[in-house]
């Protein structure tokens, strides 16, 4: 296994070891919505303003599941082994957007909704030492229009250069586990893809893709899809924890479009992606209307 596929391991680790160490706590009761009369989406104020809710506005059912801090539609990013531990694992530095396995939750310095915005500043938490990272100031815009959800993700890395060229989640995606096919097109061919159900042997998948564009659907092709402009890997698997599906359940299927970038001083990430809810057909047609 290299060096940079381990870096890749550890990133979709992070929210199943989680479930290992600590029982996820209850909800903050903090959330905040964009509505368009067509799709609803909910941030967690209390825990970065990372977002957690999706739905149709007509049955809100949610189609994302937030159990703990590390599922979310977040940030999160990786730098070197920093000597923090995560439970009984070395760790890295890793900024993340909603907070700390410990259950501690990253503070968010700005935030502001309108009818046609949502926007929050955030200084997240180290992942395995729960200590702030003002050095990571993470901001997020979220604006809909029609049936597709806009969103632009930026960090501004101003602490030391981690030379370490790892894997970033862009962003990661937690969605409830009765969403089990992962869709996606592989050189204009339609992939219907089930992935690893992780085990004892805790190993994820490594997937590639054309289009930037995934989906995770149920039996009957309803879904979530993701579109990250410029990604053609994502990291991917589903974790069946106590049974429990829905937002708050332990089960869930998980994908995360990845790039491949050290964190250097001065850095800045600034980037956009597309959410949608519907049938197969209509995520696949909405996205091909995207910009390229």
């Amino acid at each position: 296994m290299t060096r940079n596929l381990h870096r890749v391991l550890r990133i979709a680790l992070i929210p199943l070891l989680t479930a290992g160490f600590l029982h996820a706590k209850p909800q903050a009761d903090d959330w905040a919505y964009l509505d368009n009369g067509t799709i609803r989406i909910g941030v967690d104020k209390s825990r970065g303003a990372a977002f957690g809710y999706f739905a149709l506005s007509k049955d809100k059912r949610n189609l994302l599941n937030h159990n703990d801090e590390g599922r979310f539609i977040q940030q999160s990013y990786y730098g070197e082994r920093d000597g923090s531990m995560w439970g009984k694992n070395p760790w890295t530095y890793n900024p993340v957007q909603g907070g700390s396995y410990k259950s501690k939750d990253a503070k968010t310095l700005d935030f502001r909704l309108t009818e046609k915005e949502l926007y929050a500043k955030v200084e997240p938490l180290h992942w395995a030492s729960a200590k702030p990272c003002p050095e990571a100031i993470m901001q997020e815009w979220i604006t809909l229009g029609g049936s597709l959800a806009k969103v632009r993700m930026r960090l501004d890395h101003t602490g030391p250069t981690q030379k370490s060229n790892s894997h970033q989640e862009m962003p990661a995606m937690f969605v409830d586990y009765d969403l089990p096919h992962l869709m996606f097109e592989k050189v204009r061919k339609l992939v219907k893809h089930k992935p690893v159900d992780l085990g004892k042997d805790l190993k994820p998948e490594q997937i590639s893709y054309t289009g930037g564009r995934l989906a995770y659907v149920d039996d009957k092709g309803f879904g979530n899809g993701i579109c990250t402009p410029g990604t053609d890997r994502a990291v991917t698997y589903r974790h069946r924890g106590n049974g429990k599906t829905g937002p708050t359940g332990s089960a869930c299927s998980y994908v995360a479009p990845i790039r491949q970038f050290p964190l250097t001083k001065g850095l800045v990430v600034d980037y956009e992606f597309y959410l949608t809810i519907g049938t197969l057909d209509e995520i696949r047609a909405r996205f091909a209307k995207l910009p390229k």
